[in-house]
C-alpha cells in the first residue's frame, strides 16, 4: 500500500530527510550542506511510505503572503515512473489550498520541467544553475479550499 502524509514525527521527518538524502547526495551529488538547510525547521514535510518503508519526498513552506514554494521533491530511483511525483504533488497542494495560499512557486531541474508542465506549472525564467544542476523557476496559481 502507498501513502503519502504529512511529517508530524521527528521519526517521519527523519524518514523524509533518509529519501532526500538518497536522492540529492547519493545520486545527484548535491552537498549535505545545501540538501538539508535553514528552511527544514519551518517548512512543512511530506513523505511517501510503501508499507512502512519511506520512498519519497518533498516539502513546502510558505515564502510570503499567499505564496508557497514547493522544494525538494524526490523519489527513489527504483521507484519513478510510478505516479509518485503526482501524489506528493497533489498533497502539496492539497496543503497549500489548506493554508489559503493561492500561488505555488518551485525551482525545478531542468529535465523535470515537462512533468510540472503537465501539473498545471509554467516556466518564468531562464535556466540557472543551483548546486550544479540546471534549473527553472516555475509557479502556479491555485484556488484555496
Amino acid at each position: 500500500m502507498i501513502e503519502v502524509r504529512i511529517a508530524r514525527s521527528d521519526r517521519e521527518r527523519e524518514d523524509a530527510y533518509d529519501v532526500r538524502k538518497k536522492v540529492f547526495v547519493d545520486e545527484q551529488g548535491v552537498p549535505i550542506s545545501l540538501e538539508i538547510d535553514e528552511f527544514d525547521k519551518t517548512a512543512s514535510h511530506f513523505i511517501v511510505y510503501e508499507e512502512k518503508r519511506p520512498i519519497g519526498a518533498g516539502r513546502i513552506r510558505e515564502i510570503g503572503p499567499g505564496i508557497g514554494k514547493v522544494e525538494r521533491v524526490c523519489v527513489l530511483k527504483e521507484l519513478r515512473g510510478k505516479h509518485l511525483g503526482n501524489l506528493i504533488m497533489h498533497e502539496l497542494e492539497k496543503h497549500a489550498k489548506s493554508a489559503a495560499m493561492t500561488k505555488i512557486v518551485l525551482n525545478a531541474q531542468s529535465y523535470a520541467v515537462p512533468f510540472y508542465e503537465k501539473l498545471g506549472y509554467t516556466v518564468t525564467s531562464p535556466e540557472f544553475m543551483d548546486a550544479d544542476i540546471p534549473h527553472r523557476a516555475m509557479e502556479k496559481e491555485i484556488i484555496p479550499s
